[in-house]
């Protein structure tokens, strides 16, 4: 029996929602014009790459995504012609549309500070999944089929199979791998999100993240920590922003969500941008160079963030040739275990962080005005001891 699947994203919000206008905690750590120096999802001939987003549909009413999504190409895997809402250019749920504004958002300011990693890459939309969870691993399996068909460059998968009730993920479904495995022999990148499931801090694998070839993406927070949601396990590739993720929602404006669902087209957005750049690059390649340039603590793969967090300048800037695997560094200093979060936090937002330098540096100027003036105690004391005045040289006598 084919494996349901669970969508790695939980929020809600009221469609149409209204323009966020500031730029996202996500985005503010990356230097765009610095990342879009060489490319924003085109190769140098002016082709766009082209990225599957199978999920729950992709709603190209929403401004930022009209001219974001190929209308002609995709499917809509569940739907019967005579269902209003029908048509992979539809998204009653939200979460497909969320999915694709993180890589492929256009730019519409002054009324928006958000925008896709990859502006100018081009959408497939399938539509697999829907509210209602009918979505299962056959279907996705199909869809993948649909992308390969379709010409996809990167296929993101934004969903994870799940157990009976009692969050046991399962074991790993062979269509669904024989579909993964044929993606891959085309040279497609393959993302997937690892899952939300990590609150309990059991190791465990989720598939289709945890097929071999397949970039698993955790979530991590403002600190690049681990989000504490976020499934841990050996198959975790890396991580990447996933909690408090601005994205676009259907009809129009955006919305704010966490889930390893909006850490993985986080990657797959930098995955395209990647190909764009180096059209040449196989797919194996383009997956060992983002787990290469991730910021990571120690010196080794690590159960909760993989490589380490993505970042998206350095995978492409620091790119003189193609790399088949990581390489770690040797150098002890960075041999440090990767933290794992006590508690389930958003983050710290800037504003926490300056009261938090300034009680800091407070502290600091009071220990130093306390070792100041023990300073002077000790040496008035010592002075007296050995019988010097303490009044200031050349003063009369009476």
């Amino acid at each position: 029996m084919p494996a349901p699947l669970a969508l790695a994203g939980s929020g809600e919000c009221t469609y149409p929602a209204k323009p966020i206008k500031g730029t996202p905690w996500s985005l503010q750590r990356v230097l765009l014009d610095q990342l879009w120096q060489q490319t924003k999802g085109k190769d140098a001939k002016g082709k766009p790459v082209r990225v599957a987003v199978i999920d729950t549909g992709v709603d190209i009413s929403n401004p930022q995504l009209r001219n974001a999504v190929d209308a002609k190409a995709g499917a809509d895997l569940l739907s019967k012609p005579k269902d209003p809402d029908a048509g992979q250019t539809k998204d009653v749920v939200g979460h497909g549309t969320k999915v694709a504004g993180i890589i492929a958002a256009r730019p519409m300011r002054p009324e928006t500070g958000f925008v896709g990693l990859a502006p100018e890459s081009v959408i497939i939309s399938i539509r697999q999944n829907d509210e209602k969870g009918t979505g299962t691993s056959k279907t996705l399996a199909d869809g993948i089929k649909k992308a390969i068909e379709d010409g996809a460059d990167v296929i993101n998968i934004s969903q994870d199979t799940v157990g009976d009730g009692n969050s046991r993920s399962l074991g790993p479904d062979p269509g669904l791998e024989e579909a993964v495995q044929e993606a891959l022999a085309k040279d497609i990148v393959v993302v997937a999100s690892a899952g939300n499931d990590g609150m309990d801090g059991n190791k465990k694998r989720t598939y289709p993240a945890a097929y071999p070839g397949v970039l698993a993406v955790g979530a991590s927070d403002r600190n690049n920590e681990r989000a504490p949601f976020s499934q841990a396990g050996d198959f975790i590739g890396v991580a990447a922003p996933g909690v408090e993720m601005v994205s676009t929602v259907p009809r129009g404006g955006q919305c704010v969500d966490n889930g390893t669902s909006f850490s993985a087209p986080y990657v797959s957005g930098v995955a395209a941008l990647i190909r764009a750049k180096h059209p040449d690059w196989k797919q194996n390649q383009v997956v060992a160079q983002i787990e290469q340039t991730a910021e990571r603590p120690g010196n080794s793969r690590d159960p909760y963030i993989g490589w380490g967090v993505v970042d998206p300048v350095r995978a492409l800037t620091d790119d003189a040739h193609p790399i088949n695997h990581v390489t770690v560094d040797k150098n002890p200093a960075r041999g440090v275990p990767a933290p794992e979060p006590a508690a389930l936090a958003l983050g710290e937002t800037p504003e926490q962080r300056r009261e938090r330098l300034a009680t800091y540096v407070l502290g600091a100027t009071g220990l130093l005005v306390a070792v100041i003036a023990g300073t002077a105690v000790v040496l008035r004391d010592w002075r007296r001891r050995r019988g010097v005045e303490t009044a200031p040289r050349g003063g009369g006598s009476a």
